[in-house]
């Protein structure tokens, strides 16, 4: 009886052990009836793709190199799907998420400096979403920006209730609110009148310009570096772990498949809502000579003038808050997944997102206090570069752990993948240190 208890004792906690095995899914004959219960993880995933850290520079691309930059956004996002692929595959064939694995693949001080990088990176993300939104209800509804970041964390009540519930009614949230911004920005697209065929052949055959002009190579290294979100990689391989299927060899490999099928899915509607935004800057404001405009709320003042249409500028004001609002409720459980972990601190879900949302709010309210709107946006590209500093450091175990068959047994990467995904990942982290030089230099 003891050798029983004990050995009871040390089976290990799954990942976001309320949630997990929660979600039932179909066994039903029918494929799409499967698919259906497995539709849910990749679409939170896919909000880091499209949160307000990546609308500037999508802004700038567009206003300031037309179209060119679309294949800079088709590149990240076929990275992405590699990557998300890899971490989902990770969480259904070990049972464990990426920051359960670092902990007990490494030791007490590499989980600690990882878990710190982790850290970091959330409340960098958190930063851009706080930003985001505060600027969203300063367009919306003329709050000014300092209560318009305090008014931020209120949305901590919405993820608590929701989480109450269940799942399922955060994956329904999260997709009514991805809805909105595909619909904001489909309208957008209709009014600006882009040239489409120009458009379609810069996203999929790259321009030479790209490497040759320093300063679109700039803009493009800075999409490319900030696409990955470091805490999707950590979020992906827990989330996936929701769903009731067979935990055998046959129900892991279908389960693999059918989350990739819907990570590919949403993030391909990730791929639309970034290139959307190039495309409306490109047509709105590159074609009539604005080729300077970066900051979001120069976008918002410009956008309805030079549409035509007075109802512009608010559809791209409700697509930015659906946008922050979405990114924090996967920053929370990014949260809870890297703290539980990598140093096993279960925390109340609503005393993780207030301190991980005052950490965001706190340097924003001295920011707006001091400098305005324009320290806003420098804040904004901080966030960025701090995602950039710290994603090999998610990446790079990634790839290991998913090439080591010891970890993965069948399921290991090939041979062609393994390769495809260290390439993968030594082309983020050169980028991304030329990236970081350049900031440094004062570029």
């Amino acid at each position: 009886m003891a050798t029983e208890t004990s050995s009871r004792v040390a089976l290990p906690e799954p990942s976001l052990p309320e949630v997990f095995s929660t979600v039932s899914v179909s066994r039903s004959p029918f494929y799409w009836r499967r698919l259906l219960g497995f539709l849910g993880p990749g679409f939170l995933i896919s909000v880091g793709y499209m949160d307000p850290g990546n609308w500037a520079t999508d802004i700038a691309g567009g206003s300031r190199f037309g179209y060119t930059l679309l294949f800079v956004i088709m590149a990240s996002n076929l990275m992405a799907i590699l990557l998300q692929s890899l971490s989902l595959k990770l969480g259904v064939a070990t049972e464990r998420d990426l920051a359960q694995l670092c902990h007990e693949s490494y030791g007490p001080k590499v989980s600690f400096v990882l878990w710190v990088m982790a850290e970091i990176a959330i409340a960098a993300c958190d930063l851009a979403e706080v930003i985001g939104s505060a600027i969203a209800l300063e367009l919306l509804f003329h709050i000014p920006l300092f209560y318009g970041v305090l008014i931020t964390g209120l949305d901590v009540l919405i993820i608590l209730l929701l989480q109450r519930w269940g799942f399922r009614y955060i994956e329904a949230l999260v997709i009514a609110l991805i809805g909105t911004i595909l619909a904001m920005f489909g309208v957008q697209m209709f009014l600006s009148r882009p040239d489409y065929w120009p458009a379609l052949h810069h996203l999929i055959l790259p321009s030479s310009s790209i490497l040759t002009d320093p300063a679109m190579l700039y803009i493009a290294i800075g999409m490319l570096g900030a696409t990955v979100m470091p805490h999707n990689l950590y979020l992906h391989s827990s989330i996936v772990q929701s769903r009731r299927y067979p935990r055998t060899p046959s129900g892991k490999r279908e389960a693999i498949h059918l989350a990739n099928v819907d990570s590919a899915l949403a993030l391909t509607l990730a791929l639309f809502v970034n290139a959307a935004i190039l495309v409306v800057a490109a047509a709105v404001f590159h074609r009539s000579g604005h080729f300077d405009v970066a900051a979001i709320q120069d976008a918002y003042k410009l956008l309805s003038p030079l549409v035509g249409a007075a109802g512009a500028s608010t559809l791209f004001a409700v697509a930015l808050l659906a946008s922050g609002q979405n990114s924090s409720i996967t920053g929370t459980l990014a949260g809870q997944i890297v703290m539980e972990g990598f140093i096993h601190i279960r925390v109340s879900p609503w005393l993780r997102r207030l301190i991980t949302r005052g950490l965001a709010i706190i340097p924003t309210v001295i920011v707006v206090a001091v400098t305005g709107e324009q320290g806003t946006e420098k804040l904004l590209i901080l966030s960025q570069v701090i995602l950039s500093l710290q994603l090999s450091f998610a990446v790079i175990p990634l790839v290991l752990f998913t090439g080591s068959r010891k970890r993965m047994g069948e399921f290991v990467n090939g041979r062609w993948l393994q390769t495809l995904a260290w390439a993968t990942a030594i082309l983020i982290a050169a980028l991304n240190a030329w990236l970081l030089i350049q900031t440094a230099m004062g570029r």
